[in-house]
């Protein structure tokens, strides 16, 4: 009977909702290669032509496979207009200008393409990327966004970059010579380092920047390099109050600088947030292709959690065999929505929709919880009724969205 019930509501709370997806639809290329694999990353990257591949890598036969993906899911869903296509890792500024080309050339031939689409390419500040900028631009690329991680030579190389601070200053000003937007990424509460040291950093930065900067507290992974030398005491993390006063620090600054956080860690001034940061944390709809590459799709009224095969040769073959390389198409329940809901949309600065929340979950928020919450100061409600997380919350994010929850 329950589950009747619960049937009823959702067919009566679809009707309801017109943009159950946020109204936003994109695309997410993932890219995995890089010349090698940084200390710090948990991404799916690989080292093309590496022995772990097993195969020499061929750039023109992978730009087969993606547009492949591509039509596979356009049949899943081909009458969407898309609003963001953002190429990640790995290191997309490792593939040729032509190649990003010819994957944009085939997502025009599949959909409609928003006419402010926003198309963004991660990019490192090495200079032969940096010469295919122009390249990018000329395909189709309007956005870039550059991994610079720190703007001092020791940390660099202790992150295992490739590029030095002159090389990344350089990178961040031809970026912002040729795209009319662009961004860069630093990593700060690093091993030894002060918060004088990030103040002094963090300033110089934001004296850089052009509209948006992306700033991300280091955190150790499980199955990286960092991993195994923290686990052996050769490298000592912030506690937990110096990680607090990090971010209360980068806030403050960036706030003053007019770079207020729109998420926990992105900061832009008006006008220049990240559309593809916002259709993901506003939890839109998105096409995921590529090696491990995640996507969220709606198909007739129920969310799908897609994933793709994580391995480059792989994916590839099973690509060329089946014309996807998914491994995972599973439905969500509603109580799994709603989660994700929370998980994403907490993150954000504007909060969520308590009524979204009820519409996708089929349940309400606890006002009980949220009046505790309120009452250790972990979160707020607005004026227009969305419930956000307060700067002292972030620190316990996962505890907050947790008891939201439960």
């Amino acid at each position: 009977m329950l589950g009747l019930l619960q049937n009823l509501l959702r067919l009566s709370v679809n009707k309801q909702i017109s943009n159950r997806s946020n109204g936003l639809f994109g695309i997410y290329v993932h890219w995995p290669f890089c010349v090698h694999k940084c200390p710090y990353c948990d991404f799916n990257s690989h080292v093309p032509n590496s022995r772990s591949l097993g195969a020499a890598f061929d750039e023109r036969e992978f730009v087969q496979s993606y547009k492949a993906e591509l039509r596979h899911f356009a049949k899943l869903k081909p009458n969407e207009t898309i609003n963001s296509i953002f190429f990640g890792g790995g290191t997309p500024s490792l593939m040729s200008p032509q190649a990003v080309g010819a994957i944009l050339d085939e997502i025009a031939s599949l959909w409609s393409i928003d006419e402010n689409v926003e198309i963004t390419l991660e990019a490192n500040p090495n200079s032969a990327e940096v010469a295919r900028f122009k390249g990018y631009k000329a395909a189709g690329v309007n956005r870039i966004s550059i991994g610079v991680q720190s703007l001092r030579d020791e940390p660099l190389k202790a992150l295992g970059r490739a590029h030095s601070v002159s090389e990344a200053k350089s990178a961040v000003a031809i970026a912002q010579s040729i795209f009319e937007r662009s961004s860069f990424d630093l990593i700060y509460a690093r091993p030894e380092q002060s918060l004088e040291d990030w103040r002094v950093e963090l300033n110089e930065a934001l004296d850089m920047a052009a509209g948006h900067i992306s700033l991300y507290q280091l955190t150790i992974e499980q199955g990286t390099r960092f991993f195994d030398l923290h686990r052996d005491k050769k490298i000592i993390m912030p506690n937990t109050d110096l990680s607090a006063d990090f971010y209360a620090l980068t806030n403050e600054l960036c706030s003053e600088a007019g770079y207020p956080a729109y998420e926990i860690s992105n900061h832009a001034m008006r006008g220049e947030k990240s559309l593809h940061n916002l259709l993901y944390w506003r939890y839109g709809e998105y096409v995921g292709i590529g090696p491990g590459a995640h996507g969220r799709l709606i198909i007739d009224d129920v969310r799908f959690a897609t994933a793709n095969e994580k391995i480059p040769q792989v994916w590839h073959k099973n690509v060329y065999a089946n014309g996807h390389g998914l491994v995972t198409n599973d439905k969500l329940t509603w109580e799994e929505e709603g989660d994700e809901l929370l998980l994403m949309g907490l993150r954000l600065s504007e909060g969520i929709d308590p009524k979204r929340f009820e519409l996708l979950s089929g349940r309400s928020l606890s006002p009980e919880q949220i009046e505790d919450l309120k009452g250790y100061g972990f979160v707020e409600q607005l004026k227009n009724g969305f419930l956000r997380v307060t700067d002292s919350g972030f620190s316990v994010l996962d505890a907050v969205v947790a008891d939201l929850a439960a």
